[in-house]
């Protein structure tokens, strides 16, 4: 199912526009690109008004959780993926 962006859990309207911005449109966007790829692309359009719960957000849509849900080993590792992304 290719949901629309605002119907994902824990991301609303305000992210949904932000998304549209980098061209992630759908769930299927967002699924494609991944969640530490689509907060690369945020964190370079929008600068400090994206943080890592954004990332959280994302990652926890795609799993259908609560963001809040994961756990520290989970958010570890994006942000060691993070860590791996931005020095590419």
């Amino acid at each position: 199912m290719n949901r629309a962006i605002r119907t994902l859990r824990n991301l609303g309207p305000k992210t949904e526009k932000m998304l549209a911005e980098i061209d992630i449109l759908n769930e299927t966007d967002l699924r494609t690109l991944g969640a530490v790829k689509a907060y690369c692309r945020l964190k370079f359009r929008f600068g400090r008004h994206v943080t890592l719960n954004a990332l959280y957000a994302m990652e926890a849509a795609l799993r259908d959780c609560d963001w809040r849900a994961l756990d520290a080993d989970t958010k570890a590792k994006l942000q060691k993926d993070l860590a791996m992304a931005s020095a590419a």
